[in-house]
């Protein structure tokens, strides 16, 4: 309920409004980097030395053309700064393709296919990567065909699914072959009961089907959890499949449990930060918060005096 409740929230201009001009700074940016690439690339450096970084410049739902158009800017610049400072060979992009035309409403598939290509082909001119991200699951099928059309020029392009889906053990299978790279996180999305799984534990127990298809395929599995249960489990099955730790990820996101990212990476395991940048933070900030009750309780003490 109560995340269902931000997750409309994080819909409402109102709420948004009152979210921008309110005393949150010291909460917003521990989840966001910055609103600028300077800000993504300060951040990037910083972490770079010990964990891989992907970087996502923030913004979804676009329903305008110039706007798409300006995100494949934005990520071209950022992938040149990468390239010029060094830090491609550490740090990715993730992209959301609804912020690239995805809800556009004439040609979107396309149009959001044609700015993706973009990005991949500055991406392979920095000697990096890309991760397309996964959003609610009226998307999924427009996602995972636009990750396969762009695979045929770049087949080190990433895909993520979301094990609160119902399908995702068999959207798993399809994406387990060699070479492939597939970020797994829970999913963040208010689904329904049809198509997903709505307890806590379901959607655990998913997770873990889910990872065993990947560790026992051919691919690199990006393990995106932030859960100490499930990242041993990950693990156990990497070592059971005899899998090194370069031959998967972990991953988790920027601000949440940075001691333990630090840990896990001086074992010498490959932990890659996501590291969001931008003004269109609002949407991202609202689920960090459905995720986490001790950041929604501080939410609700700075809304309750502020002025």
């Amino acid at each position: 309920m109560l995340r269902s409740a931000l997750l409309a929230a994080a819909r409402s201009r109102a709420v948004r409004a009152a979210v921008e001009a309110g005393p949150f700074d010291p909460l917003v940016n521990r989840f966001v980097a910055g609103t600028t690439v300077d800000d993504a690339i300060t951040a990037a450096r910083r972490i770079a030395p010990d964990r891989l970084v992907t970087v996502d410049h923030l913004g979804e739902d676009t329903t305008d053309r110039a706007q798409a158009e300006a995100t494949v800017v934005a990520y071209r610049k950022l992938l040149g700064r990468l390239r010029e400072e060094g830090l491609a060979d550490r740090v990715e992009v993730s992209v959301k393709l609804s912020a690239l035309g995805q809800s556009l409403p004439v040609d979107a598939d396309k149009i959001a296919l044609d700015s993706a290509r973009q990005i991949c082909e500055a991406a392979a001119a920095a000697g990096t990567t890309v991760t397309v991200d996964m959003e609610d699951h009226t998307t999924t099928d427009s996602t995972l065909g636009i990750v396969r059309d762009l695979r045929v020029d770049h087949p080190w392009v990433g895909a993520v699914l979301q094990a609160q889906l119902r399908r995702t053990e068999g959207d798993c299978r399809d994406l387990a072959g060699p070479g492939s790279r597939v970020r797994l996180c829970k999913g963040a999305y208010d689904e329904p009961g049809s198509v997903a799984f709505l307890r806590r534990s379901e959607v655990d127990r998913s997770y873990v089907r889910c990872l065993k298809i990947l560790m026992a395929g051919q691919g690199l599995p990006m393990v995106a959890t932030h859960d100490p249960r499930l990242v041993e489990i990950a693990r156990f099955l990497a070592g059971r499949g005899s899998r090194t730790a370069m031959d998967y990820e972990l991953q988790m996101l920027y601000g949440v449990r940075p001691r333990a990212q630090s840990e896990l990476a001086a074992e010498g395991l490959q932990v890659r930060v996501y590291l969001p940048y931008g003004t269109e933070w609002f949407g991202y900030f609202m689920r960090r918060l459905g995720e986490r009750p001790a950041n929604l309780a501080f939410f609700a003490r700075s809304l309750l005096t502020r002025g």
